[in-house]
């Protein structure tokens, strides 16, 4: 029952801040590299200002992250009570780090952010400004989570 408790948790954190921190950086940061004609990024993902290509996006996004929520917390059962041990900024540290490293930059997915994408995208996904525009929702997202979730969660 514990890791049922700690997975929904983990989801509901997740989920919460993934969106919020996406709506955020959409509105305020990066959503010239999203939305509209000439948009750097529709040349591979769906235009965000486009109806026709949302159509059943909220629904795809639930399930898509509950599974990763789901995957992400299964991989962290060993640990729970290590992580559980440590003080509070310690482990809001870890979880955030985890999060920024594993589910960001260090990801094995080829995007403007991540290493693999500096490696194997084209320069212009990969400018700096694309980069640092691109972070910040990840950012954003893995502080949230780290303090959100090491308070929380244990």
């Amino acid at each position: 029952m514990e890791y049922l408790v700690f997975s929904l948790g983990f989801f509901v954190i997740h989920l919460v801040l993934y969106v919020a921190a996406g709506w955020f950086t959409l509105r305020f940061v990066s959503g010239d590299l999203y939305q509209g004609e000439g948009a750097l990024l529709t040349t591979f993902m769906r235009d965000g200002s486009d109806p026709r290509q949302q159509a059943g996006l909220m629904g795809r996004l639930l399930a898509a992250q509950a599974v990763r929520a789901l995957l992400m917390s299964v991989v962290l059962y060993p640990l729970l009570g290590p992580i559980g041990e440590l003080p509070f900024e310690l482990r809001a540290l870890f979880l955030g780090g985890l999060m920024l490293v594993y589910a960001d930059l260090a990801s094995a997915v080829p995007f403007p952010n991540t290493l693999e994408g500096l490696v194997y995208l084209q320069p212009r996904f990969v400018s700096r400004p694309v980069f640092l525009r691109i972070s910040v929702e990840a950012v954003i997202y893995s502080v949230a989570f780290g303090i959100l979730a090491g308070w929380f969660l244990f």
